[in-house]
């Protein structure tokens, strides 16, 4: 590889080549296909050419760093999962066992800019090598902490973002070196699908081996392990791509990293929309909190409707939003800001409303359980449902960047009418909250008693009179 005796040895792809020289066939957007107004999806043998990555590793690459993203959600909300027993073994409050939370998420917040600097520069894989390797040892070593050293336990969640930091922002510029289009947006939608499946593992796998072994210790001990198969699999199976060659014309030179300054002077003029996000996402959240805590005292029933007005409101102008996205970015900017604070309104109180209406011994599987669905039912497959109509779409009209443009506008439209479904939904759920959270209460209170093997049967006629029978022998 020329330069590359110049190079790094972080900074070296695995035995790859820069991708082929300009003007070779088989390249994207190559000097041989001059009428292509689009970037070309090339077939398995171009791209292995280009990668020098074949298809079949390709997938088992993206098989590899999905594995370790749901490892990576599952260790974060294992220490949920034995919650209760960290707070009785250190003698702790619910604001010191908030903190362990706090300091994590600080420590990953800081760190992923650092990781994301060093991703843009060297050697990805073993980035996440070392990252992954720290964060499995730091996380067992948390586990053996005596009771005495509450503020070591701190220290170690924090040192734990290093791991995390150091893997979700360079995984995903991985697949983006391996695959583009469709097949990227399909890899990526299977990558973070991986997020809301070991959120509930973790919750689940907390509880369940502290169950087992006795001792809430161990489900610090799981993860681990299976960090060390993490790291074997990272070495062995993932190869380096080069940057940006799936990408790159052939008349265009190889890309090189500049310098951070001018990386976050150029990703400022990006930024335009997370701010909005950010800001709205306060709004909204204090918003919400504040109208259901007003309404409170004249309807019982104000947490799922203030949840139904806030997501039935922000849909027309999130319609609004996408609809004007050509003809005017003012207008777009004013109406995404109105619809994300509207739309956030729900966040708080959705939590809220899940742990009234579940009684304490089952709230961390209802926790679990509602993680897994708010994810299934939304971000972990609408990437892949929008692109999937966009491309639809796209059949039908002549190839053009305003049809590309016309197709993902049509489709994202979509966002709307889904959240006034949402919005229904929620109208629906006040007519049984109350039920639910006073049974809870009653449940908690010792004047509900559970309903036993015994209790879950039904009255049917039999034979010319009424007989209780179970119910699973009526169903089948």
């Amino acid at each position: 590889m020329a330069g590359s005796e110049h190079e790094p040895f972080l900074s070296q792809a695995d035995d790859t080549a820069d991708g082929p020289a300009p003007g070779a066939p088989g390249f994207p957007g190559s000097l041989a296909n001059p009428k292509a107004e689009a970037p070309e999806v090339p077939d398995p043998e171009k791209l292995q050419r280009i990668t020098g990555v074949s298809a079949a590793q390709s997938a088992l690459i993206v098989a590899v760093l999905c594995y370790i993203n749901l490892l990576n959600y599952m260790d974060r909300f294992t220490v949920a999962g034995v919650l209760p027993d960290i707070e009785q073994f250190f003698d702790i409050g619910d604001s010191s066992s908030g903190l362990i939370q706090t300091v994590f998420i600080s420590s990953y917040m800081v760190l992923a800019p650092v990781f994301g600097y060093l991703g843009d520069r060297y050697n990805r894989k073993y980035l996440m090598c070392g990252g992954i390797a720290f964060w499995s040892l730091v996380t067992l070593g948390s586990s053996f902490i005596p009771r005495e050293q509450f503020w070591l336990l701190l220290l170690t969640r924090g040192l734990v973002g290093v791991g995390e930091a150091s893997y979700s922002t360079i995984a995903p510029t991985l697949i983006a070196d391996l695959f583009v289009a469709d097949q990227r947006s399909r890899m990526l939608s299977v990558f973070y699908f991986a997020i809301p499946v070991g959120s509930g593992l973790g919750y689940i796998a907390g509880s369940k081996v502290k169950d087992v072994a006795g001792d809430w210790h161990w489900a610090l001990r799981v993860t681990p392990g299976l960090g060390v198969v993490a790291v074997l699999l990272l070495f062995l199976v993932v190869r380096e791509p080069p940057r940006g060659a799936v990408e790159r014309h052939s008349d265009s030179p190889p890309l090189n990293p500049t310098s951070w300054r001018a990386d976050l002077r150029a990703l400022a003029r990006n930024l335009v929309f997370g701010l909005i996000t950010c800001v709205t996402g306060v709004l909204g959240v204090g918003l919400g909190v504040e109208v259901s805590r007003r309404l409170r005292h004249a309807n019982p029933r104000a947490d799922p409707l203030v949840c139904a007005a806030g997501l039935l409101g922000s849909a027309p102008f999130l319609f609004l939003s996408v609809a004007c996205a050509r003809g005017s970015i003012v207008a777009t900017y004013v109406f995404i800001f109105i619809g994300e604070t509207l739309l956030s309104m729900n966040w708080a109180i959705v939590a809220d409303i899940l742990l009234y209406v579940v009684i304490p011994t089952r709230r961390s599987t209802a926790e679990a359980f509602q993680i897994v669905l708010a994810h299934l039912l939304g971000d972990a497959g609408s990437p892949y449902l929008i692109g999937l109509m966009s491309d639809r779409l796209r059949r039908n009209w002549p190839p053009s960047f305003l049809s590309e443009f016309r197709a993902l506008q049509f489709s994202l439209m979509l966002c709307a009418f889904v959240g006034a479904l949402g919005g229904a939904a929620f109208l629906g759920t006040a007519i049984f909250i109350e039920g639910d959270r006073r049974r809870a209460q009653l449940h908690v209170q010792g004047l509900l008693p559970e309903a036993g093997p015994e209790d879950d049967r039904i009255v049917v006629p039999q034979r010319g009179r009424s007989t209780r029978v179970p119910v699973s022998s009526v169903l089948i």
